[in-house]
């Protein structure tokens, strides 16, 4: 997905806008670009589709496109129709099963997304090792991340930092590496994020990662005043209650907080990580309450010693 220096200028608004999580601004920086852009169009649908907008995605991108946004169309069917997943990630499997380097580089992107939602996060990084394409990298972070590898995610910090270390993304990959080694780089974190802010606009994923780094930092007050704020703008985002749910853990003395939005969550976003972890994990201990409970189910007063 190379583009020619004369369209750099166009895109990197779009770029910004789509990192930072202000995916309508994207859109609409995207609408005032009249020459047709194959990555103007992949930064467009992808900002849909982060606002759960699937029927645009569905119904503009067709089953019979012959463009790499083709990825685009299954990304939105993978998120809005679970009975498709496994089908949409066998379709993934098999585009990968050639050489690599021959797979455009909107594939690459959107195939890695959908491993990192399954959760197969090294089948996702065989396919971005290697590609120093600015987004892939900051994808094999996310795996490295997930996995608890600090010292590679280093090094692939260090690399982006060489390709362009101006580069929003390089400096978003760099606030979530600091977030993952904690103490005083939770500091760094946060004034990445604020120097964000003021160069753009606060939008939810960033106000979201100075939540982490206020809580990781045991500021739980200034923690629940940047989630309370995030609310206020979209009370279902699912970043701000997983924070919320955190936080609550750790302020409050009751559980009413954190099982009313662990109940917003599995209500909101029933096909979250969260959500089906926990479902999985509800479903075991009914099995095991069945298996080992007692067999006895009479009340107490029929019971005759």
């Amino acid at each position: 997905m190379s583009r020619p220096n004369n369209e750099v200028s166009e895109l990197i608004d779009v770029e910004n806008a789509f990192y930072i999580g202000n995916y309508q601004t994207c859109i609409n920086e995207c609408n005032k670009i009249s020459k047709p852009s194959l990555e103007k169009d992949f930064f467009m649908y992808r900002s849909y589709i982060a606002q759960n907008k699937y029927r645009v995605v569905l119904d503009e991108i067709k089953s019979t496109n012959d463009t790499p946004l083709l990825a685009l169309r299954y990304l939105a069917e993978y998120l809005s129709n679970s009975s498709r997943k496994e089908a949409i990630v066998s379709i993934f499997d098999e585009k990968f099963q050639g050489d690599i380097n021959t797979v455009d580089v909107i594939w690459i992107i959107t195939g890695a997304i959908i491993y990192v939602n399954e959760e197969t996060y090294e089948t996702a990084m065989k396919i971005l090792v290697g590609n120093f394409h600015l987004e892939c990298m900051s994808l094999h972070l996310h795996c490295l991340l997930k996995m608890f590898r600090v010292d590679l995610a280093k090094q692939v910090v260090t690399t982006m930092q060489e390709k362009d270390d101006d580069a929003t993304l390089t400096q978003l990959s760099q606030a979530w590496l600091n977030i993952q080694i904690g103490g005083e780089k939770l500091q760094d974190a946060f004034f990445i994020f604020q120097d964000l802010c003021d160069k753009f606009s606060p939008t939810l994923l960033l106000l979201n990662g100075q939540a982490v780094c206020y809580i990781g930092q045991q500021k739980y007050d200034d923690a629940e005043q940047v989630l309370r704020e995030c609310l206020n703008r979209d009370p279902n985002n699912y970043d701000t209650l997983i924070n919320l749910l955190a936080l609550s853990q750790q302020k409050d003395k009751n559980s009413s907080q954190f099982n009313r939005y662990l109940s917003q969550i599995l209500d909101e976003h029933k096909n979250s990580s969260l959500a089906n972890a926990y479902n999985k994990r509800q479903a075991e201990f009914d099995r095991l309450v069945l298996q080992f409970g007692p067999s006895n189910t009479k009340p107490v007063d029929e019971i005759v010693v």
